[in-house]
């Protein structure tokens, strides 16, 4: 399995965006907190969050091939459940519905990273310091607030035994910890 440098430096050559690495480093932590709690593989958790999105660019974010393109660019550099909970972070490409621990845990850890960015940027100070986890769930609510990001999806950590609110604590800690290099 490649090493979390290789794994940056690969992701690094397929994106480009600012915003797309900001959103792989977030949710490398966050799955990192995840699998801590559930005492999974730190490591492997946390280089899957981080290059879930790697084909985005490539698939212009396409729900038809973004996900299962990730699987010519990383098979064999990674373990076979990582590149699956990958390919399945997208179920939507793949014609199947998620069914394990990992592809749940990755699709809800990706995606509350949204929420919390979104809910951050409304703050006057615009600091992950300043978020409580209480009002990321009360923005879960909120159907209009941050539209595209997928309440269902983030939902999911309950398939994998954490509670919504428990989850959202988890994630915000976990982004608090790399608040310099997200710019929150």
């Amino acid at each position: 399995m490649i090493t979390r440098e290789e794994a940056l430096e690969i992701l690094k050559s397929n994106v480009e965006a600012e915003n797309m690495l900001k959103h792989s480093l977030a949710s490398e932590a966050v799955l990192r907190a995840v699998a801590k709690h559930l005492g999974k593989n730190e490591e492997e958790w946390g280089i899957a969050g981080l290059l879930h999105d790697i084909d985005v660019e490539i698939t212009n974010a396409d729900p038809h091939t973004h996900g299962p393109y990730a699987e010519k660019l990383l098979k064999g550099k990674i373990t076979d459940e990582m590149l699956d909970a990958i390919v399945m972070h997208n179920e939507v490409a793949t014609g199947k519905e998620r069914n394990t621990e990992f592809q749940h845990a990755l699709a809800a850890g990706e995606t509350i990273t949204g929420l919390i960015t979104a809910t951050t940027l409304v703050y006057p100070d615009k600091k992950l310091a300043s978020v409580k986890a209480k009002s990321v769930t009360k923005r879960m609510k909120q159907k209009a607030f941050a539209a595209s990001v997928k309440r269902e999806n983030i939902m999911e950590c309950e398939k994998i035994g954490i509670p919504l609110a428990e989850f959202a604590d988890l994630a915000v800690n976990a982004m608090r910890s790399i608040s310099d290099d997200l710019g929150l």
